[in-house]
């Protein structure tokens, strides 16, 4: 910032952001429709294709409104309000939890007890090979669920609850109105796209150690397209207060700073490395052991 005091005037919300939201849960409300008497294989075949692009994307809609980048920090409940919003279509409770978790994250990345991002002893030790990789890669939405109930429970607060009863209530009228194969491609579609799915690079692209000395990695491919820019990850935990939308303009200017870090250019590929490489496993990861005064969300 002192050598580039430009990039202050990019911390401000992305109003586009909101409509971009509205639209996303329109398209799966009408995904939801259209797939209600279909076959089961294109059932499944539409969660995979189409439904788990846009719940993977919402995720990271989520992550971005985490951050109050739809209406600013000047609103903070208005941003927390809209992410339960986006959170319907996922089928699952998880916005609320989520921005108390992720907090954390920036604040004390890679802190052991605290930065639930990082996979518990039992991951690191169980999933070695290349075939339990691989099935880590498909389960890492359940991992990303259990993990902070095992690593740094919290207790339940009002807007979780908020969240949890807005979510059944949802889920309860898609049922009723279009019935089990609507809730199935709600729900298949979240865990797919969360699991083995080309997006999903994104979630070992960026702190897993290929690199030593290196813990936090960007992506600049055509993906960020569907992730809100989600691969530029060293720019988003410098400046975590600046919309996705605006973080190539970070890069831009400071391009001296960025140009020259080790860099992906396929989330693909790194899901393939992360199962092949004998060196890369969940323990793959900066540790930290934290001093002093630790406040959490």
């Amino acid at each position: 910032l002192a050598k580039h005091p430009e990039i202050k005037a990019l911390m401000k919300p992305d109003y586009n952001l909101i409509w971009v939201v509205v639209l996303m849960v329109l398209a799966q409300l009408t995904a939801f429709y259209l797939v209600k008497d279909l076959d089961w294989k294109w059932v499944v075949f539409w969660a995979y294709v189409f439904g788990s692009c846009i719940s993977h994307s919402m995720t990271l809609a989520i992550h971005e409104i985490s951050h109050n980048s739809a209406f600013g920090n000047g609103k903070a409940m208005w941003n927390r309000w809209f992410g339960i919003f986006a959170n319907l279509p996922l089928g699952l409770p998880y916005s609320i939890s989520f921005k108390r978790y992720h907090m954390d994250h920036h604040r004390y990345l890679g802190g052991d007890g605290i930065d639930v991002d990082i996979p518990t002893n039992f991951e690191g030790w169980f999933f070695c090979t290349r075939f339990r990789k691989f099935i880590w890669i498909v389960l890492q939405p359940f991992f990303y669920a259990i993990r902070p109930l095992c690593i740094n429970p919290k207790p339940i607060t009002r807007l979780e609850i908020i969240n949890l009863l807005a979510q059944l209530a949802f889920d309860v009228v898609i049922y009723y109105l279009w019935g089990v194969k609507s809730i199935f491609y709600m729900l298949a579609g979240s865990v797919l796209g969360l699991g083995l799915h080309p997006i999903s690079g994104h979630f070992i692209a960026e702190h897993y150690m290929f690199l030593k000395g290196h813990e936090t990695y960007s992506y600049y491919g055509p993906l960020n397209l569907l992730t809100f820019n989600v691969g530029y990850h060293n720019e988003h935990h410098d400046f975590p207060n600046i919309p996705g939308k605006s973080l190539p303009l970070v890069k831009k200017i400071a391009a001296e700073y960025y140009d020259n870090l080790p860099q992906y250019n396929s989330w693909i590929k790194v899901l393939y490395d992360f199962v092949m490489d004998d060196t890369i496993s969940p323990y793959s990861r900066m540790k930290r052991q934290l001093k002093g005064e630790v406040k959490q969300d």
